[in-house]
């Protein structure tokens, strides 16, 4: 396995609600939605194979700060009080390089529970 590129630049966006992850030739956004639903935490992975829990109601999070743990990771603090889990390098650039795979069976997970992005909210103005 090859070692994941680290982002030489990395822009909190807090308006539009993403987080820019800038390689050397390219940049990937990532929605604060996208990163809260694939947290690596044990509570949405859970602590074994298929005991995570399916992250609904998420449409409207943001970002409310990032911070670096050691040279290997990020600490991604949301406002919706979620700040647990750590995103390697390695995960990150997956989650940026595998996106819309990762956002399709997001989709088909809610349609298949029966749940929704926003659980029937307006969004925040």
């Amino acid at each position: 396995m090859t070692q994941a590129p680290i982002p030489s630049n990395i822009k909190l966006h807090k308006k539009s609600k993403t987080l820019e992850l800038i390689y050397n030739e390219t940049s990937f956004e990532l929605t604060a939605e996208f990163l809260r639903v694939h947290s690596p935490s044990a509570e949405v992975r859970g602590h074994g194979i298929g005991n995570g829990t399916l992250q609904t109601g998420k449409k409207f999070v943001g970002i409310s700060g990032v911070e670096p743990s050691g040279n290997y990771a990020l600490k991604i603090i949301f406002d919706d009080g979620h700040d647990s889990g750590l995103y390697t390098w390695q995960y990150l650039y997956t989650l940026a390089t595998q996106r819309d795979q990762y956002w399709d069976r997001y989709l088909k997970s809610l349609e298949d529970a029966g749940e929704s992005r926003d659980k029937g909210l307006i969004g925040k103005f």
